[in-house]
Protein backbone atom coordinates (compact mmCIF):
# COMPACT_ATOMS: atom_id res chain seq x y z
CA UNK A 1 0.00 0.00 0.00
CA UNK A 2 2.54 2.51 0.99
CA UNK A 3 4.60 2.02 -2.66
CA UNK A 4 1.10 2.90 -4.75
CA UNK A 5 0.62 5.75 -2.55
CA UNK A 6 4.51 7.21 -3.40
CA UNK A 7 4.13 6.17 -6.97
CA UNK A 8 1.00 8.17 -6.70
CA UNK A 9 3.06 11.18 -5.34
CA UNK A 10 5.44 11.15 -7.28
CA UNK A 11 3.01 10.96 -10.44
CA UNK A 12 1.78 13.89 -8.90
CA UNK A 13 4.88 15.40 -8.58
CA UNK A 14 6.20 15.25 -12.46
CA UNK A 15 2.33 15.85 -13.56
CA UNK A 16 2.67 19.44 -11.80
CA UNK A 17 6.40 19.99 -13.39
CA UNK A 18 5.38 19.23 -16.93
CA UNK A 19 2.18 21.91 -16.92
CA UNK A 20 3.89 24.45 -14.72
CA UNK A 21 5.13 27.31 -17.28
CA UNK A 22 5.77 31.30 -16.61
CA UNK A 23 7.23 33.46 -18.71
CA UNK A 24 8.56 36.89 -18.02
CA UNK A 25 6.73 39.47 -19.79
CA UNK A 26 8.60 42.79 -18.97
CA UNK A 27 11.09 44.01 -16.32
CA UNK A 28 11.41 47.82 -15.45
CA UNK A 29 13.31 49.91 -12.88
CA UNK A 30 11.93 52.72 -11.22
CA UNK A 31 15.00 54.07 -9.13
CA UNK A 32 15.07 51.59 -6.19
CA UNK A 33 12.97 49.08 -7.30
CA UNK A 34 12.84 46.52 -9.95
CA UNK A 35 9.40 45.24 -11.34
CA UNK A 36 9.54 41.90 -12.79
CA UNK A 37 5.86 41.10 -14.31
CA UNK A 38 5.67 37.67 -15.04
CA UNK A 39 3.23 34.84 -16.47
CA UNK A 40 1.69 31.96 -15.60
CA UNK A 41 1.65 30.48 -19.13
CA UNK A 42 1.02 26.37 -17.47
CA UNK A 43 -1.77 24.60 -17.37
CA UNK A 44 -1.88 24.80 -13.00
CA UNK A 45 -1.98 26.97 -10.86
CA UNK A 46 1.19 27.86 -8.84
CA UNK A 47 0.97 28.03 -5.35
CA UNK A 48 3.23 29.07 -2.19
CA UNK A 49 4.61 32.42 -4.44
CA UNK A 50 6.61 33.94 -1.50
CA UNK A 51 8.57 30.19 -1.55
CA UNK A 52 9.74 31.36 -5.36
CA UNK A 53 13.24 32.18 -5.70
CA UNK A 54 14.40 35.49 -7.75
CA UNK A 55 17.93 36.15 -8.67
CA UNK A 56 19.09 39.57 -9.77
CA UNK A 57 21.51 41.44 -10.86
CA UNK A 58 24.50 42.85 -12.78
CA UNK A 59 24.83 39.92 -15.49
CA UNK A 60 28.27 38.65 -14.16
CA UNK A 61 27.50 39.33 -10.55
CA UNK A 62 23.61 38.10 -9.59
CA UNK A 63 22.59 36.97 -5.97
CA UNK A 64 19.67 35.70 -4.45
CA UNK A 65 17.32 37.62 -3.23
CA UNK A 66 15.01 36.73 0.04
CA UNK A 67 11.51 37.65 -0.13
CA UNK A 68 9.81 39.90 2.17
CA UNK A 69 11.90 42.92 4.12
CA UNK A 70 12.76 44.84 5.69
CA UNK A 71 16.60 45.17 4.59
CA UNK A 72 17.00 45.60 1.07
CA UNK A 73 17.36 43.90 -1.20
CA UNK A 74 14.02 41.75 -0.35
CA UNK A 75 11.05 40.94 -2.89
CA UNK A 76 7.55 41.06 -2.45
CA UNK A 77 5.06 40.09 -5.15
CA UNK A 78 1.37 41.54 -6.32
CA UNK A 79 -0.84 39.55 -8.56
CA UNK A 80 -2.35 42.06 -11.06
CA UNK A 81 -6.01 42.03 -12.22
CA UNK A 82 -7.38 41.78 -8.53
CA UNK A 83 -6.57 38.15 -8.46
CA UNK A 84 -6.22 36.44 -5.33
CA UNK A 85 -4.67 33.22 -7.22
CA UNK A 86 -2.16 32.83 -9.97
CA UNK A 87 -4.08 30.66 -12.26
CA UNK A 88 -3.26 29.71 -15.84
CA UNK A 89 -3.39 33.86 -17.43
CA UNK A 90 -2.77 35.46 -14.77
CA UNK A 91 0.35 37.65 -14.21
CA UNK A 92 2.20 38.97 -11.13
CA UNK A 93 4.23 41.68 -10.41
CA UNK A 94 7.33 40.65 -8.53
CA UNK A 95 9.33 43.93 -6.85
CA UNK A 96 12.68 43.71 -6.23
CA UNK A 97 13.37 46.40 -3.16
CA UNK A 98 17.08 47.62 -3.63
CA UNK A 99 19.17 49.80 -1.35
CA UNK A 100 20.37 51.92 -4.16
CA UNK A 101 19.86 53.00 -7.56
CA UNK A 102 21.12 50.36 -10.49
CA UNK A 103 24.48 51.74 -12.05
CA UNK A 104 24.13 51.23 -16.07
CA UNK A 105 24.81 48.19 -17.28
CA UNK A 106 22.97 44.64 -18.08
CA UNK A 107 20.97 42.70 -15.22
CA UNK A 108 20.15 39.50 -15.02
CA UNK A 109 16.72 38.89 -13.93
CA UNK A 110 15.56 35.10 -12.59
CA UNK A 111 12.30 33.98 -11.16
CA UNK A 112 12.07 30.01 -10.30
CA UNK A 113 8.71 29.05 -9.02
CA UNK A 114 8.54 26.42 -6.28
CA UNK A 115 8.86 23.32 -7.96
CA UNK A 116 12.14 24.51 -9.69
CA UNK A 117 10.34 25.51 -13.14
CA UNK A 118 11.96 29.03 -14.22
CA UNK A 119 12.45 31.49 -16.78
CA UNK A 120 15.35 34.57 -16.83
CA UNK A 121 15.59 37.71 -19.16
CA UNK A 122 18.55 40.21 -19.06
CA UNK A 123 17.50 44.16 -19.58
CA UNK A 124 19.73 47.34 -19.69
CA UNK A 125 19.93 49.73 -17.35
CA UNK A 126 20.86 52.99 -18.50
Amino acid sequence: MQSGSSITSATSKVSNRIESRIEIIQVGDNVTAVDIWIKNVGTVQIDNIEQSDIFYGPEDNFARVDYGGPTTPYWDYQLEGGNNEWKQAVTCKMTVHLASPPSAGTYLAKVVIPNGIYDSTTFSVD
